[in-house]
């Protein structure tokens, strides 16, 4: 019986997930033992921003927002006596459009429980964006495109960097998200880059800005990552300064919820 809460969870209005029902999520988390669950739907990408990926579905739809949010209403009160849920965002940091990211936060940061603030996409040196964890293939292209993996590498930590420091007003996410993702497709692309020095440095400004980080066991089942994000030693260091480390399983269908869990209990005792 798992005694803590699944904190990073996808629903059907996921364009890249699963058609499982919502409710299915929540009677999965009930039947585990879950006292809490937090929904982090990709939010909607900034307008102004053309989606990277072939099929456009890196996020929900603008026009799924209120529904999204209306039935996640519902369903808090329909099974609050049985688990805590709390509807949220995943939300998009993308380097260049941190007015639209703010203006959204803003708009919407009040009606929500919970947020998570991640970086999926980078801004390459042609000045294009490129989603950094949507196939192998596409990381060779990445590589290529900066001309090196360590390169790769330096820019995407630059960029979560961005992320904790940045402005995004009162509603900004407090918990950033699966820190090591740059991790994804490592055993098939391992790179020499040493990243002790700059991840060191994106730890200690997440504790100055008093972050949490989320301990993600998506990566575990990552046919070429097969690691939590962070990684353990990372999580580790993390634990060791203080970081709080919140549980979450990435899950885009209802039967992977607390996957993995057994493998970070230890991390996340007292």
């Amino acid at each position: 019986m798992i005694a803590y809460g699944d904190f990073h969870v996808h629903t059907p209005f996921c364009p890249h997930g699963s058609n499982d029902q919502w409710e299915h999520y929540i009677l999965n988390a009930i039947k585990l033992g879950l006292s809490e669950i937090s929904f982090t739907e990709h939010a909607p990408l900034p307008i102004s921003f053309q989606d990277p990926v072939p099929n456009q579905d890196s996020a929900m739809a603008w026009s799924d927002l209120d529904m999204y949010l209306k039935k996640g209403e519902q369903l808090k009160l329909q099974y609050k006596e049985d688990i805590k849920i709390n509807i949220g965002f995943e939300v998009d940091y993308i380097d260049g459009y941190q007015e639209e990211i703010q203006s959204f936060l803003d708009q919407y940061g009040k009606q929500i429980d919970d947020a998570i603030l991640s970086v999926h996409m980078l801004k390459a040196p042609d000045n294009q964006y490129v989603c950094l964890d949507y196939s192998a293939t596409e990381f060779a292209n990445i590589i290529k495109q900066f001309q090196s993996i360590e390169a790769v590498y330096k820019h995407y930590y630059q960029t979560v960097l961005s992320s904790i420091t940045v402005d995004l007003g009162q509603y900004k996410p407090q918990r950033i998200g699966h820190l090591t993702l740059i991790e994804k497709f490592a055993l098939k692309y391992p790179s020499p880059f040493n990243d002790q020095t700059i991840i060191d440095e994106v730890l200690n400004k997440i504790k100055a800005n008093h972050y949490s980080l989320d301990l993600n066991t998506a990566g575990l089942y990552k046919p070429d990552c097969l690691s939590v994000y962070p990684k353990l030693e990372v999580a580790r260091k993390a634990k060791e300064i203080g970081i709080e480390l919140i549980p979450g399983s990435d899950s885009h269908q209802s039967t992977t919820i607390g996957r993995g869990f057994e493998q970070i209990r230890e991390l996340l005792k007292p």
